[in-house]
């Protein structure tokens, strides 16, 4: 597709927000094929629409953007890499107890746990799909709803996690490097940290395209995470770079992939 209009660029824009949470000016402007100027052009209107908020290096999902950028639309966005990883972390995930995050591929994983399996979150949908199951335990944090993510966080939510203890920690991101593991949503970043404490292990389910990424906040250095699930769009490169970080990185595929 051919980005030279501004309207059509700007859709584009949107969607990417709305599936990742945050995008770089440079990257996004080398994908579409346009100047940089002209990417930070399209943030500024978006800016000014409402739809979006300008941060060091490209944009952000802007607060109180909820209604044009829900969680069910998020959700559509690589659908069929967040089912195989999913399915992969299934395969794999094993404990009896897992604090799972707000993030969409986890809510895709949190179908799949094993019965008997006690699972901690403070997310509204996996609370929701787990609440139908009676092979289930779940333990809910409280807190301060947010609608962006659909989800508790704050001092309450915090607060009700120093008590409990998980095998296993599953958490989403924006965007992974040699660094580490990014954030876009400050409000989401306590609960994640929160949650990566109470557990003996920490996994992070992100699809290829976030590896080699950027996203305005570190939640974590590589050495803070045990594993990383991803799918098979994932270079060689990023598979060095992750696995010399002492990081073991599984790969969901269609089709066999040596990992």
């Amino acid at each position: 597709m051919r980005y030279t209009e501004a309207p059509t660029r700007r859709a584009e824009l949107l969607r990417r927000l709305s599936a990742e949470g945050y995008i770089s000016s440079a990257e996004v402007a080398t994908e579409l094929g346009v100047s940089d100027m002209t990417i930070r052009r399209d943030l500024h209107q978006l800016e000014r629409d409402g739809l979006a908020r300008r941060v060091a290096g490209g944009a952000s999902i802007p607060s109180g953007a909820d209604e044009a950028l829900p969680f069910e639309q998020r959700d559509l966005a690589g659908a069929s890499q967040k089912r195989a990883i999913a399915s992969r972390a299934a395969e794999s995930i094993t404990g009896a107890t897992l604090a799972l995050d707000a993030g969409t591929t986890v809510a895709a994983f949190a179908s799949l746990v094993a019965p008997g399996t006690t699972v901690i979150t403070h997310s509204v949908p996996v609370f929701s799909l787990l609440a139908a199951r009676g092979d289930v335990e779940l333990i809910s944090t409280g807190g301060s709803y947010q609608r962006d993510t659909r989800s508790f966080a704050g001092a309450i939510a915090e607060a009700s996690l120093e008590h409990l203890s998980a095998d296993v920690a599953v958490l989403s991101a924006t965007a992974i490097d040699e660094r580490g593991v990014y954030c876009a949503n400050a409000n989401d970043v306590p609960m994640k940290r929160a949650l990566a404490a109470i557990a003996t292990r920490v996994v992070v389910l992100a699809d290829s395209s976030k590896i080699d990424s950027r996203a305005p906040i570190r939640l974590a250095p590589l050495s803070r995470i045990d594993a990383i699930i991803t799918d098979d769009g994932v270079t060689t490169k990023q598979l060095r770079m992750l696995r010399g970080s002492g990081v073991e990185v599984l790969v969901a595929a269609r089709a066999e992939v040596t990992v």
